[in-house]
């Protein structure tokens, strides 16, 4: 009787362990604001990401909020939603396209809450300052030569084919020169000016201009 009592408390032990809920942990985060070519100024838009880990598996993480309290703002992305990227090993979910439909986003602190599938849920703040050191870039191809205005640190041409589809992206060292030189793929048909300043956590995104 005494072993069979001994099996019995072990085997509740196991159920409880295995029912044991545990908080997800957003380990790191960040904020970028990203501005787009626009009609008359840049369009604003936030790309917000997060490290998530959960001990039940990534399958196992729901939702994920952000809020901007002292403005009362809210976004809400469920699994299906969320963009995931696995770097190194480790999980990046987030999105590309928090934006205002009218005037600019608010900056100061921010408020990111992840749930998982049970419930449980986590929190971390964040504080950006949406800070923009350099004018709106530009881009520039005629006669087999390119031209880019930019003082943004760092610059890459995104290159797409005839259809629109995403081909490649190239790190510009030069800002003027010949395209041929570049060794874009022979399917690039238009490119894009993607500037960046990874410092202070902003871009600029031109509008599309023809390759050839």
């Amino acid at each position: 009787m005494k072993f069979k009592y001994i099996a019995v408390i072990t085997g509740f032990i196991l159920i409880m362990a295995s029912c044991t809920r545990t908080e997800p942990v957003i380990t790191y985060g960040f904020l970028q604001l990203v501005l787009y070519q626009g009609d008359v100024r840049p369009l604003e838009n936030f790309s917000f990401f997060i490290l998530a880990e959960d001990e039940d598996g990534f399958d196992n993480l729901g939702d994920v909020y952000l809020y901007h309290d002292r403005e009362q703002l809210r976004w809400h992305f469920k699994s299906d939603d969320w963009l995931h990227y696995r770097i190194d090993g480790k999980d990046w979910i987030g999105t590309r396209s928090i934006a205002m439909q009218d005037g600019s986003l608010p900056r100061g602190t921010y408020r990111a809450v992840l749930v998982n599938k049970g419930g449980e849920s986590t929190q971390r703040s964040f504080t950006y300052d949406g800070n923009v050191n350099y004018p709106f870039p530009d881009l520039a191809i005629t006669g087999g030569a390119y031209t880019i205005n930019s003082r943004w640190p760092l610059n890459r041409l995104v290159c797409y084919d005839g259809s629109g589809n995403y081909v490649a992206t190239i790190t510009v060292d030069s800002l003027s020169g010949s395209v041929s030189q570049l060794g874009l793929p022979s399917s690039v048909r238009t490119a894009a000016l993607w500037a960046e300043d990874e410092y202070n956590f902003c871009s600029a995104f031109t509008n599309v201009v023809p390759v050839n």
